[in-house]
């Protein structure tokens, strides 16, 4: 019994040992995160810190072990570990800085300097963003996140936040998961331009990584369908602006200007335009439409098209394309115009009536009506055009002065007047006076040419019967001479 005690005791006695040994071992062990691509500094953390010491890095990935660097009497040996090109030790510090990560640097780092050595697991992520984060607006966004570990790889809980630290809702593909996860954004707008966040969580290990990513949205400022409203004879300016000197974009691209006339298929080419590394614009003006301009002296980025006097036929679709290795975005600006008119023109006679005409090119959405109303008239003296309609009528038959609007949601976007005339008795009497004036003129000159026409056929006929009379003279005498000439 005394022999078992003993027994029981020394294995009691060599397992406490043991623990006390591998205690402070233990304690040196930690976990650290790196991204690849970017840079990760190891710590030793030595208890012995002499210059003169020794100090080696170890690698070991799936039980093969490598030296990466060797430091002693301030002498520095080279490895054969993957990561040895890439790793700088301090001398003083005896920490390890490993430059440009990789996924397969992911593995056990050991530094033995004297006692204890300190083992440091690196878990390596990696974050792919599509494009290599150049997008126009409208493109999807899709982010690539990979991770490498000695051990097993946890799942993980990603979420992305924006540049404004908000969480953007993404549809997340885990069929190669835990190795490999791929988040989905679609249409990115030129807003969403700066730095993004995307946040890696994990229970066991105990993981809380963010990992910042850059993104560049080419485009315009103003995305979407922009309506200019205008009437005929007036100056219309429209508008692009690009954000290319914003988000400092690097790359080149190309652009062009269209315009589709409203009701017609038929696209014309105004400009085109190109932006050199630089962020240099040029513009080249392509058709032979003279009644548009363009501006050249703004550098801001900003394309502006310019027509002086406004025509109904100027009205439809200008679409700016901006075009980067194949790909294609645009954004469009509907030019609508107003015009009024009077049949019949002139001034109202009295007791007549005349038709007011109103109308805008193109059709009207659901939510847009036209609205004649006479100023400071009454409520029966309003006319509304019906749903989708694009012109509106009304009769009038007395003078005054009418407005028509163009009303969207119950806010008038642009309104244009017309003054009907009453024309004056006097004024009657006047063009009377001078169509009988005129008429009297008329039958005058028409006498005059009558009369004049046979005087000059009389002089014709008196000329030629005294012609007529030289004739018979000059013949009588010449026959006389003959006679006499006979005789002698």
């Amino acid at each position: 019994m005394e022999r078992c005690g003993a027994v029981v005791s020394c294995v009691f006695a060599v397992i406490l040992v043991l623990q006390l040994g591998l205690t402070p071992i233990m304690a040196q062990q930690e976990q650290q995160i790196g991204i690849a691509g970017k840079e990760v500094i190891l710590s030793c953390k030595a208890i012995n810190n002499q210059k003169d010491g020794t100090c080696t890095w170890k690698y070991k990935y799936k039980e093969v072990s490598s030296t990466i660097i060797s430091f002693s009497k301030a002498q520095v040996f080279k490895g054969k570990a993957p990561m040895t090109h890439r790793s700088e030790l301090n001398s003083n510090s005896k920490k390890l800085k490993v430059s440009d990560l990789s996924l397969d640097d992911a593995g056990i780092y050991t530094c033995a300097c004297y006692s204890p050595v300190v083992s440091i697991s690196l878990h390596v992520f990696k974050l792919t963003i599509s494009s290599n984060g150049h997008f126009l607006t409208n493109e999807d966004l899709e982010l690539t996140l990979m991770q490498n570990s000695s051990h097993s790889q946890p799942h993980l809980s990603i979420k992305l936040f924006n540049i404004n630290n908000n969480i953007v809702t993404t549809e997340i593909l885990q069929e190669e998961a835990p190795q490999k996860y791929i988040l989905k954004l679609k249409q990115l707008k030129a807003i969403d331009s700066g730095t993004w966040m995307c946040h890696v969580y994990s229970n066991s290990p105990s993981i809380n990584q963010n990992i910042s990513f850059d993104v560049k949205v080419l485009g315009f400022e103003e995305e979407r369908l922009e309506i200019v409203y205008t009437t005929v004879g007036n100056t219309a300016i429209l508008s692009w602006h690009l954000n290319f000197r914003k988000i400092k974009w690097k790359e080149g691209f190309t652009g062009k200007l269209n315009w589709e006339p409203q009701g017609n298929t038929a696209i014309h080419e105004l400009l085109n335009f190109s932006v050199t590394t630089h962020q240099e614009l040029h513009k080249t003006k392509k058709s032979n439409h003279i009644w548009f301009e363009i501006s050249e002296g703004k550098t801001d980025g900003t394309m502006d098209v310019k027509i002086p006097k406004v025509q109904l036929n100027h009205s439809g679709q200008y679409k700016c394309q901006l075009e980067i290795n194949g790909r294609r975005t645009e954004s469009v600006r509907a030019l609508v115009v107003m015009q009024v008119t009077a049949i019949p023109a002139g001034p109202l006679s009295r007791g007549g009536k005349m038709t007011l005409l109103c109308q805008v090119s193109g059709p009207l959405p659901s939510n847009a009506h036209l609205l004649w109303e006479r100023v400071n008239g009454t409520q029966m003296e309003m006319k509304k055009s019906k749903q989708h309609e694009a012109k509106v009528e009304v009769n009038v038959s007395a003078p005054g002065l009418w407005n028509c609007h163009l009303v969207e949601d119950n806010n008038k976007k642009i309104s244009l007047n017309y003054t009907v005339e009453e024309a004056h008795v006097w004024n009657s009497y006047a063009v009377i006076g001078i169509i009988i004036g005129a008429s009297v003129l008329v039958i005058g000159l028409a006498c005059m040419c009558i009369i004049t026409g046979m005087r000059w056929q009389r002089r014709r006929k008196r000329a030629r019967r005294m012609a007529q009379a030289k004739q018979y003279l000059l013949e009588k005498k010449t026959c006389q001479c003959q006679r006499l000439q006979q005789y002698k």
